[in-house]
């Protein structure tokens, strides 16, 4: 038995199928439509967490600038 009760030959014989049924030439723009929305999602990740970075150092600057403010205030 394979996957939930799926033999290894039904999922060939899906294969084969959907191999006729769409050609291999449609199936590799599939693939390859897929990897680069992959590869964009990836790069948008990468950029969103890089953005964030700034910002934090950036909130952490004011933030110690308004506890020096408030020192200097009770002093």
């Amino acid at each position: 038995m394979g996957l939930g009760g799926v033999s290894i030959w039904q999922l060939l014989i899906v294969l084969l199928i959907v191999l006729v049924f769409f050609g291999t030439k449609k199936l590799r723009n599939v693939g390859s439509d897929l990897g680069t929305a992959v590869k964009g999602f990836k790069n948008a990740m990468k950029d969103d967490e890089t953005a964030a970075e700034p910002k934090k150092i950036a909130d952490d600057a004011q933030q110690a600038k308004a506890e020096t403010v408030k020192d200097k205030e009770q002093a």
